[in-house]
């Protein structure tokens, strides 16, 4: 839950996940009435500045915010027997294309989604693996030994860039900027497309995503037409967020 107060021009926000509450804004005097009202209203104890949150790791400088889940990346691979492996420098190799394997040898169902669901989350921080995470989580109904390779070799990847993290300026390019495109007819069993775009602030990504087309395109200006109108909606949805913050 985001909540906002505004006094005057004093600025309070509030996040809240269950039982977890962080908050920012623009007057100290703001946290520390905040805080108090809150201790007096619920047993809470105060932790600081945010280092961690829903496995979320969180460095703040004078210069900027680093975040990033390295912890979380080192617990997946040592969860799934990956943390022995050698790092790999692609996700995925470029141009492969998945399929459905209704031949090939059959895995833990179980332990294939398990997997997914783990590298789902940490699609959070790491834009750079979610194009593929978005293609093998298209075969959780009946994953097969080669869609469990391509798992594979995701989590060796990460095993290699585990430190790497998303950096926040304090002060840069206020614009946003965004990147968008579509492939055509790239999913092999049922010829849709898939969409992708990134938003950039200050030249780092607040917002990403790598998805199948709902329906199948007969031409590659209709896929893009598709891509370029996703990408326009969560425009509009990040304008008016950040409106409310006070950005614009």
């Amino acid at each position: 839950m985001f909540i906002k107060t505004k006094i005057g021009g004093k600025v309070l926000i509030i996040s809240l996940y269950v039982d977890d509450v962080i908050f920012t804004g623009n007057d100290e005097s703001m946290f520390v009435e905040f805080k108090r009202s809150m201790m007096l209203e619920f047993d809470m104890t105060d932790l600081g500045k945010m280092r961690y949150f829903l496995g979320i790791e969180v460095v703040q400088k004078s210069d900027g915010i680093f975040i990033g889940q390295k912890k979380y990346v080192l617990e997946v691979l040592e969860r799934f027997g990956m943390d022995k492996y050698n790092p790999v420098h692609n996700p995925i190799v470029p141009g492969e294309k998945l399929e459905k394997d209704k031949d090939g040898a059959k895995v833990d169902g179980t332990y294939y989604k398990q997997v997914v669901g783990s590298l789902m989350y940490l699609t959070t921080t790491c834009p750079d693996i979610m194009f593929v995470v978005s293609l093998i989580s298209r075969y959780m109904g009946n994953p097969s030994q080669l869609h469990l390779q391509a798992k594979r070799k995701v989590l060796r990847y990460l095993k290699g860039t585990a430190d790497f993290e998303l950096f926040y300026k304090k002060e840069g390019d206020e614009e946003l900027t965004t990147y968008t495109d579509s492939d055509y007819a790239g999913d092999l069993d049922d010829r849709k497309s898939t969409s992708g775009y990134v938003f950039l602030l200050s030249y780092v990504a607040v917002s990403w995503s790598s998805k199948k087309q709902l329906v199948v395109s007969l031409s590659t200006a209709e896929a893009e037409f598709i891509a370029a109108a996703a990408c326009a909606c969560q425009a509009v949805w990040l304008h008016q967020v950040l409106k409310k913050l006070g950005h614009y």
